[in-house]
């Protein structure tokens, strides 16, 4: 089995502060995997993720994620649609930031796709730089 990653797509036309870069990528990364699973009211809200086989892999191994910058808002929207409609399954998150410190207005920061095969996740965003 190859390696499983997570790739964490940011834009870098936004001249985001570094720590706000990261709490952007972190808002992606763990949505991107909440977005995969429910809480079950009925068993004291223990949350139950699920997400295919290779989002537990990549839980239980090295989590491996992997940053890479876009160049505007219509990159990474089109990446994140052409992700969306050619592989749906994959989990993935849009993250729009609310404006309140930074930006004065909501405003799509980034996106996160897998965890997922490397391979498919390169055929996705193989051909951008690493931040």
């Amino acid at each position: 089995m190859g390696t499983i990653k997570q790739v964490i797509v940011m834009r870098k036309d936004l001249n985001m502060r570094k720590g706000k870069m990261i709490s952007q990528g972190a808002h992606a990364s763990l949505k991107a995997i909440l977005n995969c699973g429910k809480f079950d009211s009925s068993e004291s809200n223990v949350y139950t993720i699920l997400c295919p086989n290779d989002v537990r892999i990549w839980m239980e191994t090295n989590y491996k994620k992997i940053t890479v910058g876009v160049d505007s808002l219509d990159e990474l929207l089109e990446l994140y649609k052409f992700a969306e409609d050619n592989y749906p399954l994959i989990p993935k998150t849009l993250i729009q930031d609310l404006g309140l410190t930074e930006f004065n207005e909501p405003t799509y920061t980034c996106f996160a796709i897998g965890p997922a095969s490397s391979e498919i996740i390169d055929q996705i965003t193989g051909h951008l730089k690493l931040l």
